[in-house]
């Protein structure tokens, strides 16, 4: 019998959803909006939604995969480290293009959908659970720019640690705020990041990433003027206005005026992974952060993923979250056999093996959880035209 991860509840809830969001960005409404409402008419009537969701995620992952082919150590940056190439200058220009084209086309996936009549709640899971990929690779890639090295103006593997959970902590909450709301508010930072990554990319291809390599007045050096902003960006902008959201919706009674363990019960999941991987990292037998940054950064934003894609399914059909995940759970048992019982000689197999398991449990829960939703919608996922109903479909 076939893993089947929506119930009926979900199925039914599915049914119901309609999509309600705000965006008040400046960029986005005088900038982008109106570049994207002129972009999406030299689309064909035939082009799928999903397929221009999916095409600007391939090119963001190999914008990854580029910088991280060049750089995998996050030291190729580093003018002091001789046993490292620099990253060549073209990669950048590159990464510039996939970057966006990236957001190009997931800006304009939704304006397609509604130009062509063929929106539904799937093209929403697709785009949200292929962005909650996305917003752990993204600063991934920036990470390389910079560098590791403080003597050369440079991060620690800290720093990246503490950036990425800031990054992906922010875009958890935004959709934990609609668990709660009902709408989406868009952050302001989104459509400003988006930009100013492309810019960085621009001016790391045309000056090299010597430019970044300079101290700001007060004597800032720019690397944490930068990995600042992207945390402040989250505590001091979003956190805040996520909050003032949320307690308005309860005052006002137009949120889904849930009892409190049913609004904190999302928060449990992520809280125990951060907790887990803070853990890890700091009673590491090999300090497993600081040699195999990559691994562990991608390990617990793949799971990071798969909760916050729980969680988007459950707000929209209106279904409570659950508080516990798979992937978590085995991501703290990994941490509890190399941290407690000192498997030092084992710590990086387990690492890379837990990290493979994840992805690909992950990858079979988004696959399966998408043909469930085209088998209830009788749709294909990268075509509009729809498919022959199915005999056992879901009432």
């Amino acid at each position: 019998m076939a893993i089947k991860y929506l119930n009926n509840d979900h199925i039914k809830g599915f049914d119901k959803y309609k999509y309600n969001s705000l965006d008040t960005s400046p960029v986005a409404v005088y900038v982008m909006h109106p570049f994207w409402n002129a972009v999406v008419k030299l689309y064909p009537m035939w082009l799928a939604p999903n397929l221009l969701t999916f095409v600007g995620f391939l090119f963001q992952v190999y914008l990854f995969l580029l910088v991280a082919y060049y750089d995998w150590d996050f030291f190729s940056n580093n003018r002091t480290r001789t046993d490292y190439q620099p990253i060549p200058n073209w990669v950048w220009y590159v990464a510039a293009i996939c970057q966006f084209l990236g957001h190009t086309l997931d800006g304009t996936d939704g304006k397609q959908a509604r130009r062509t009549g063929s929106s539904t709640p799937l093209g929403e899971l697709f785009d949200h659970g292929s962005d909650s990929i996305l917003c752990a690779l993204m600063p991934i890639g920036l990470f390389s720019i910079f560098g590791k090295g403080f003597e050369d103006f440079g991060g620690s593997s800290w720093i990246f640690f503490a950036t990425q959970w800031h990054i992906i902590g922010t875009f958890f909450i935004t959709h934990w705020e609609k668990y709660l709301t009902g709408v989406l508010f868009l952050p302001w930072s989104y459509d400003f990041s988006q930009v100013a990554i492309v810019i960085v990319y621009l001016l790391t291809g045309i000056f090299g990433f010597e430019v970044w390599k300079v101290v700001l007045p007060l004597g800032i050096q720019f690397n944490y003027f930068f990995l600042g902003l992207c945390c402040a960006g989250a505590v001091v902008f979003s956190l805040p206005y996520s909050i003032y959201n949320i307690s308005r919706a309860y005052q006002n009674g137009t949120g889904k005026n849930r009892s409190f363990n049913e609004a904190v019960s999302p928060l449990i999941p992520m809280i125990l992974l951060l907790l887990i991987s803070i853990f890890w990292a700091l009673f590491s037998p090999t300090d497993i952060l600081e040699h195999h940054t990559r691994i562990f950064l991608l390990t617990f934003s793949a799971i990071f993923s798969n909760i916050t894609v729980r969680l988007i399914i459950s707000q929209m059909s209106d279904t409570l979250a659950y508080a516990n995940n798979s992937l978590m759970m085995l991501f703290g048992v990994a941490a509890f056999v190399v941290c407690v019982l000192g498997l030092a000689e084992y710590e990086v197999r387990i690492l890379h093996g837990v990290f493979v398991i994840i992805q690909l449990l992950h990858f079979h829960y988004l696959v399966t959880v998408v043909n469930q939703l085209c088998d209830h919608f009788n749709i294909y996922a990268f075509s509009i035209t729809s498919r022959p109903r199915q005999k056992n479909h879901v009432k």
